[in-house]
């Protein structure tokens, strides 16, 4: 049973008393090459297209005109008709405005996007006068 405990260290990687001054240099460099290329990895497939798209974004909310068509996070349609420091005021209805953060603006629609939403609201509304 002592024999069997006394082969523990080996098994675990522990360096031999007599083995200690050259390879555990060696054990270091792999370690830090390990996480350097780690830390690599996680910046050009994470870090670096997270930040990317923070620019892109605060870009988009930078250029927001009166006229443009946008979509909220919420999931709200409608046009932008006043831009002001840090909100902006969408209409989404004849009648009806609501006034946003900035940041809450998720996207500009295309104009091909948004004349196609309009042509469709349009066909929508004159099938419900038909009836």
């Amino acid at each position: 049973m002592i024999n069997l405990l006394a082969h523990v260290p080996i098994l675990m990687g522990a360096p031999q008393a007599g083995a200690a001054g050259g390879s555990s240099q060696g054990q270091m460099m792999t370690t830090f090459v390990t996480f350097g290329l780690v830390i690599l990895i996680f910046y050009f497939l994470i870090i670096r297209p997270q930040n990317k798209k923070q620019k892109e974004a605060k870009k988009m909310i930078e250029a927001l005109r009166k006229g443009d068509k946008v979509q909220t996070i919420g999931g709200i349609r409608g046009t932008v008709t006043a831009v002001r420091e840090a909100t902006v005021v969408i209409k989404v209805d004849a009648s009806a405005k609501i006034e946003f953060s900035k940041s809450a603006v998720a996207s500009v629609l295309d104009k091909k996007q948004a004349k196609e939403e309009e042509d469709s609201e349009e066909e929508s509304v004159e099938a419900d006068e038909k009836e």
